[in-house]
C-alpha cells in the first residue's frame, strides 16, 4: 500500500509536485511518474476563466476542480490550492471540508487581503497576524482526518520583510499548520535561512519560472531540507506558448501544419484511458 503524503514528507528526499489544472494536465502528470500533484490556483483560473490568478474563482468552482483533479490524477494525493479560503473563519472551515469530501490530501491556504494575486505578482498585502492564524487553527477544526494536511502560506515577504513572514511561519504552526510556506524568498541566502529557522519542520518551496525566488531543482532544495518543491506553472507556461503557436499556424495555413508535434489520435485515446473503458473504441490499426 501506498504511504501516505503526510509519511512521504517525512521520508526521502524533496518530494516533487507539478502544477496541473484540469483533468488533462492532471492524468498525463501521473502518468509521467510523480508522486504528488499540485493543484494550481494561478493554473485553474487560466484554463478555466482565461483570466489571471486574482481571487476570481469561487470556493465551489476550485472545489469541483480539486474533485476532477483527483479522480483524473488517483490513486496520486492532490495537493490543492484553497486561495485565502475565500472569506473569514467559517469560509476556510467550508472549504477544507468540500476539498476533504473531494478527496484532495492537502490544502495550501495563504494571508493575502481579498482580491488576492499569485505570489510573485506585485503590490502584494497581507492581513494581520491574528487573523491569518486564526484561518489556519479554523482549518484545523474543520478536518475530518489528521492525515488531510494544511499548508500555511504566507506572503509577507514582500510587503513586510523576510522576519515577518518568518514571524507567521511560527504562528501557523502554533495554530496547527502541518506544512509551513514561506512565499517568494528573494535571494538563494533567503531560502537557506528559511530552511535554517524551519528546520526539522516541513517546508515547501515554491518554483516559479521568471518569479522572485531563485529557480533550483528538487535535488538541489532537498540539499537545503525541503520537504516539497511545486513548480505550479512549468507545464501551464509550456502548454500555453504551444497553444498560442498552434492557433496562428493553423490560422495561417488552414489547416494544422503537418509538421506541428502532436499525439495521434489513438495515443491521447490511450492516454485518456479510453481502452480500460470501451476498448472496442479503440483502432484496430494501432
Amino acid at each position: 500500500m501506498p504511504i501516505s503524503l503526510k509519511q512521504r514528507l517525512t521520508q526521502g528526499p524533496t518530494l516533487m509536485a507539478p502544477g496541473v489544472y484540469d483533468g488533462l494536465s492532471a492524468r498525463l502528470a501521473a502518468q509521467a511518474g510523480f508522486e504528488a500533484l499540485y493543484m494550481t490556483g494561478f493554473g485553474v483560473s487560466g484554463a478555466s476563466l482565461g483570466m489571471p490568478d486574482i481571487g476570481l474563482m469561487s470556493a465551489t468552482e476550485m472545489a469541483e476542480r480539486a474533485r476532477a483533479l483527483v479522480e483524473a490524477a488517483a490513486p496520486l494525493p492532490l495537493i490543492a490550492d484553497g486561495d485565502t479560503g475565500h472569506g473569514g473563519v467559517l469560509n476556510v472551515a467550508r472549504l477544507v471540508r468540500l476539498y476533504e469530501q473531494a478527496g484532495v490530501a492537502c490544502i495550501q491556504l495563504e494571508d493575502q487581503v481579498f482580491p488576492k494575486r499569485c505570489g510573485h505578482m506585485a503590490s502584494k498585502e497581507v492581513i494581520g497576524i491574528e487573523d491569518a492564524a486564526a484561518k489556519i487553527a479554523a482549518a484545523v477544526a474543520a478536518r475530518r482526518s489528521p492525515e488531510f494536511l494544511i499548508m500555511a502560506r504566507t506572503d509577507a515577504r514582500a510587503p513586510h520583510g523576510l522576519d515577518e513572514a518568518l514571524r507567521r511561519g511560527e504562528a501557523f504552526l502554533q495554530a496547527g499548520a502541518d506544512i509551513v510556506f514561506i512565499e517568494a524568498p528573494q535571494s538563494l541566502a533567503e531560502l537557506q535561512r528559511v530552511a535554517a529557522h524551519f528546520k526539522g519542520v516541513p517546508l515547501v518551496a515554491n518554483m516559479v519560472e521568471d518569479g522572485k525566488t531563485p529557480y533550483l531543482s528538487a535535488a538541489e532544495l532537498s540539499e537545503m531540507g525541503f520537504a516539497l518543491a511545486i513548480y505550479p506553472v512549468s507545464a501551464l507556461l509550456a502548454v500555453s506558448s504551444l497553444l498560442r503557436d498552434v492557433y496562428q499556424q493553423m490560422q495561417t495555413a488552414g489547416r494544422l501544419p503537418a509538421e506541428v508535434p502532436r499525439l495521434g489520435f489513438d495515443a491521447y485515446n490511450r492516454a485518456m484511458g479510453l481502452g480500460d473503458l470501451i476498448p472496442s473504441a479503440l483502432s484496430d490499426d494501432t
